[in-house]
């Protein structure tokens, strides 16, 4: 799933000099104004490139800061005729979910996720509507239900088995955590979807598959002129729907090898239920799409396998970047976890996914981190579907809207000392991510909500968990922990500035 952020992660500065070189006749552009609407406030904007300015570099940041200024509910210009609506609030976003989740359940479509027809075939960008909920009905219910996932077990333990011995092998020397947990996820993620080990050093085909999703991945993160002027669009002013096309057109060729082998092997094989890879599910409701309202149409299963990877890899690895962060910043909340671990696991075995529910501390640690960092800070935009009346603001049809998860984290309303990590809030607390509690939505909400939690909630606790019981860590060492360099960058997920870079040492074995 790519992120909204690729408006601005790039944008700023290096490609204003564009904007404010517009070809003249955009100036004489006007917008269509309809009479006596309500709309909400927000800060006026510029002739032309209207709030791009305000949102700069880090727009959660920015729109966080616009709070006292306008209130929960923002109303922006992204360009000369795009309308958006920041909420910045947990009672905004009560409303929002609440009440009006039909009216903003279609998405935002950018010009790159366009490339070969990917936000048709995407569950999270598809256009809501029938064949959107077969698709999200095959991962709920078909795919990531809880008898499957406990199934798949022996993968991840296989896999998290070899990062351990990864991370071993480079014992006392400083390493860039974030791309040994990427690296197992992308493997993780090849064997429960294709029963294979793509990064495995014999496997060509997926050290080739994997440049190809990294293509994917940096040409997600970049801003493109064109989605907020449209007018260039035929210009692919900055190369990226060219570069987008080329390596989505390889990943895309890639995962159809997988899927045609995988049909010729299967001939005249029937496999048992637990036996099955996800794959295995996806290929019983393939069809050609139209003619046949519940089966899925071959290329989007191509796609499909895709967004499980852009997915499952960079908000893993991103998110226990930023824990393992925070507890090397905060001692005595590292201090903790591993007593628990110590006390729960013991020193004796490794860490298996039955002892989640045994170690709250940790599990407050990974909520606790969502809340500061959560993986999409505004979520993936929704766009409205009609002409809509929320919170007494007139929103017309097509009016993208973005949920500020950033924000809400740290409501003064209903945080205590919401800046600050402290796991601590969260134990004998009933607040989870799974979509109802409105002050905490790192995944969403409503209809929209990611549907890979049950997944992402099972790898990230057995990875961090395993991180920390398998070693002791140390923050770079030429930086007091203190000193980190908290500061964020917007990509396909919001990642630290700076990767960390620690040293791990074995404390078992």
């Amino acid at each position: 799933m790519i992120s909204p952020h690729h408006y601005w992660s790039t944008l700023w500065p290096a490609n204003i000099l564009l904007l404010l070189t517009l070809p003249a006749l955009l100036l004489l552009l006007t917008r269509r104004r309809r009479p006596n609407l309500r709309h909400p406030p927000g800060p006026p904007g510029w002739p032309v490139i209207g709030n791009i300015l305000d949102l700069g570099a880090m727009p959660h940041r920015s729109l966080t800061a616009m709070r006292d200024a306008h209130g929960d509910v923002v109303r922006l210009r992204l360009g000369y005729s795009k309308s958006a609506v920041a909420i910045l609030s947990t009672s905004a976003a009560a409303d929002f979910f609440k009440n009006h989740d039909l009216d903003f359940a279609d998405r935002t479509v950018t010009q790159i996720m366009k490339v070969h027809g990917y936000d048709r075939g995407s569950v999270a960008l598809a256009p809501y509507g029938p064949y959107w909920r077969v698709l999200r009905r095959l991962v709920t219910v078909d795919m990531l239900v809880a008898k499957r996932i406990n199934a798949s077990y022996p993968v991840r333990r296989k896999c998290v088995d070899d990062m351990i011995r990864w991370i071993g092998d480079e014992s006392g020397s400083e390493i860039q955590v974030a791309r040994f947990v990427f690296l197992t996820t992308f493997n993780l993620l090849g064997n429960l979807m294709l029963s294979r080990d793509l990064l495995d050093p014999k496997s060509a085909e997926g050290k080739e598959f994997f440049t190809a999703m990294m293509g994917l991945m940096e040409w997600g993160g970049h801003a493109n002129v064109a989605d907020i002027f449209p007018v260039l669009s035929w210009m692919d002013p900055q190369g990226l729907v060219r570069k987008m096309r080329r390596d989505l057109g390889k990943a895309l060729e890639i995962a159809s090898r997988f899927v045609s082998d995988r049909i010729e092997d299967g001939k005249d094989k029937k496999k048992e239920w637990d036996k099955k890879d996800f794959l295995d599910v996806l290929l019983e409701f393939q069809g050609n799409g139209k003619d046949e309202p519940d089966k899925i149409a071959h290329g989007d299963i191509n796609i499909f396998i895709l967004e499980i990877f852009l997915a499952g890899s960079e908000t893993t690895s991103s998110t226990t970047e930023w824990a393992l962060t925070e507890l090397l910043r905060h001692p005595e909340s590292m201090a903790k976890v591993k007593t628990e671990l110590r006390e729960v696991v013991g020193p004796d075995r490794k860490l298996e996914e039955s002892d989640i529910d045994s170690l709250p501390f940790l599990r407050a640690v990974v909520k606790e981190t969502f809340r500061l960092h959560p993986p999409i800070p505004l979520l993936v935009p929704r766009r409205a579907i009609r002409d809509t009346k929320f919170m007494g603001y007139d929103i017309p049809k097509d009016t993208q809207v973005f949920v500020n998860a950033w924000s809400i984290g740290r409501d003064p309303d209903q945080w205590v000392d919401p800046w600050s990590f402290k796991p601590e809030r969260f134990l004998d607390s009933k607040v989870d991510y799974a979509g109802q509690h409105y002050q905490f939505l790192p995944f969403g909400a409503g209809r929209r909500m990611c549907a890979g939690v049950p997944l992402a909630h099972r790898v990230l606790h057995l990875i961090l968990g395993t991180l920390l019981h398998e070693f002791s860590w140390e923050s770079k060492l030429t930086v007091d922990p203190k000193d980190l360099n908290m500061d964020d960058r917007l990509g396909v997920t919001m990642r630290r500035f700076e990767p960390l870079m620690a040293v791990a040492r074995e404390v078992r074995g």
